[in-house]
């Protein structure tokens, strides 16, 4: 997808908060329209259970004492088979029963009841409730003692027994154990709609004689609350809206616009070559935006002044660069590159490298006749790194060349040497030195060691060792220093290895070394090779080793081997 494309596919900060706004104004209306369909639900609640308690307690009211005792055992005595149905007839046709049955009638017309009953529950029929005599319609606990129900066909008569709803029989159930009303009406959807019904126990002689029930429709609850909805949905809509308006013309004044224009001068200076708008001081916004655009702009000052600066500074690391190329160059043509160096001289082969840690170093080799039967050999390691250590080992060696083609032994030339870079030497810099003189014809040879990597030799035929000897001092430390000279003899067959220090201390990722033991076995994987060939093998033993970690010294190397005149 093209850049472009998907840039259009972004959507504008406006439209995100236009989409808050009016999600959240949503979630507000939903909200209270739930909240206010609840509370008035509750209100209506109460309003029915305290309307259909209070009829239920003027019900009561209509018995003398001992009356609805008297109908109540009639009608469990007639279910339990003690009377005939013509004892309850009697006691029907009584004035007094007429009577109260008759106010019974006028209460239930005047509160619009459905249904105004009494009736005696068998609390034994009632505790042995079971699903299939409930689903057979056997199950029947509930006898009827007076029933108001406006039409006869269904009207109950004293004696008629009844079943009540399943989910209330607990209720009922501890409603006649503990001697008090439920708390609540017990609800009911019918074919007309939502009915309430409270079941008052009436008590006589601490015991619940029977239970007044009175069944009222809700028709008012639905009606009302399909117009409350309606008017609370309306008035919470037209206030969302208003709301909606009023925040989101609040917010694109204080917030969108702004913004719009940090994005938009950002993006000028992005593209315009980090042209700086004068626009980002002219937001007064009072708050975080206006640090914001602030900030911005300091921040586009800032960098216009540091690619200023990047620019004066990458032009000078150029030229430095170009200068250290140079450098580098000139450094590398100051140490013999020709190999082999003397082609003439077949009593010896000789190869060296030198690998710098920075573009320039402070590692240096050399190899030069003396005369035409002595050649001296040179390893050596300036303190230090970059461009002051090579300044240093320009001097070094040539002073020890000069001064070597100038006649006497290597303790005397280093001698010499050491006094020289003593004076004025106010960077503290040193240079190791291993330094000798060869006969070529004989293979005997003296050398001196001033503080540096012992040498590494192999006779014809063995192995690599090290020649180890007490070490004189560095090169430069103390002025008038004194240097040991150690002779030996290469016999035909020999071979020399010297080194620096970047050798044996090359390390890898864990901090490892790679150390005298690793570098024996580099030199000894291949022993008889030529010298150009095992400083090959030791450079790829060295690589393998370090593993791609970054060098952190110069690597010279330089081998010798030795066939006599015999060649």
């Amino acid at each position: 997808m093209k850049k472009k494309d998907k840039m259009k596919m972004k959507i504008s900060l406006s439209a995100k908060i236009t989409c808050i706004l009016f999600f959240t104004c949503s979630l507000i209306y939903l909200v209270s329209v739930i909240i206010g369909c609840r509370i008035y639900d509750r209100s209506i609640y109460e309003y029915y259970d305290e309307t259909v308690y209070n009829a239920a307690e003027i019900v009561a009211g209509y018995f003398k004492e001992g009356e609805l005792e008297r109908y109540a055992k009639a009608a469990y005595d007639y279910n339990h088979g003690k009377v005939d149905h013509s004892f309850l007839e009697k006691i029907v046709e009584e004035d007094r029963y007429k009577e109260v049955l008759s106010m019974i009638y006028s209460m239930n017309g005047a509160i619009q009841a459905n249904d105004i009953y009494v009736t005696v529950i068998d609390i034994d029929v009632l505790n042995n409730f079971t699903e299939k005599a409930y689903a057979e319609k056997t199950w029947k606990p509930m006898y009827y003692i007076m029933d108001s129900y406006s039409d006869d066909e269904k009207n109950f008569k004293l004696g008629d027994s009844g079943y009540i709803t399943k989910k209330y029989i607990n209720e009922v159930i501890d409603s006649y154990n503990n001697r008090k009303r439920y708390e609540g009406c017990y609800v009911s959807k019918g074919i007309f709609g939502y009915n309430m019904t409270a079941l008052l126990p009436v008590i006589e002689n601490d015991k619940v004689t029977a239970f007044i029930g009175v069944e009222m429709p809700m028709y008012t609850l639905e009606m009302y609350k399909r117009n409350f909805v309606i008017r609370i949905s309306v008035i919470t809509a037209i206030v969302a809206i208003i709301s909606l308006l009023f925040t989101n013309l609040l917010v694109e004044k204080s917030i969108i616009s702004p913004v719009k224009i940090l994005s938009y001068e950002a993006l000028e200076f992005v593209n315009n070559n980090t042209k700086i708008s004068e626009k980002l001081n002219d937001i007064k916004t009072g708050d975080e935006i206006q640090t914001l655009s602030e900030s911005l702009y300091s921040l586009e000052v800032n960098i216009n002044e540091y690619i200023n600066n990047l620019q004066r500074v990458t032009a000078e690391k150029e030229r430095i660069g170009a200068e250290l190329n140079v450098a580098t160059q000139i450094q590398a043509d100051m140490l013999p590159r020709i190999f082999p160096p003397f082609p003439e001289k077949k009593e010896f082969d000789l190869y060296a490298t030198m690998d710098p840690a920075k573009e320039v170093g402070g590692d240096f080799y050399d190899f030069f006749l003396i005369d035409n039967d002595h050649i001296g050999l040179v390893m050596a390691d300036v303190s230090g790194k970059g461009v002051p250590a090579a300044l240093f080992m320009v001097v070094a060696k040539t002073l020890i060349k000069n001064r070597a083609l100038m006649g006497g032994g290597p303790g005397e030339v280093l001698a010499y040497v050491n006094d020289q870079l003593c004076e004025g030497n106010d960077a503290e810099l040193f240079v190791t030195v291993w330094f000798a003189i060869l006969e070529i014809s004989s293979g005997k040879g003296i050398a001196a060691n001033a503080g540096h990597e012992h040498p590494i030799l192999k006779r014809k035929d063995g192995k690599y060792e090290l020649v180890l000897y007490k070490h004189s001092m560095a090169v430069a430390t103390i002025e008038g220093l004194k240097f040991k000279e150690h002779t030996f003899e290469l016999y035909p067959g020999d071979s020399l290895f010297v080194y620096t220090d970047g050798v044996p201390e090359a390390c890898n990722e864990k901090n490892e070394f790679f150390g005298s033991d690793r570098l024996l076995d580099a030199l000894n994987k291949d022993p008889d090779v030529s010298p150009k060939e095992l400083l090959s093998n030791v450079k790829e033993a060295l690589d393998d080793f370090v593993a791609g970690a970054d060098q952190f010294d110069d690597i010279t190397m330089m081998g010798i081997n030795y066939f006599g005149t015999q060649v």
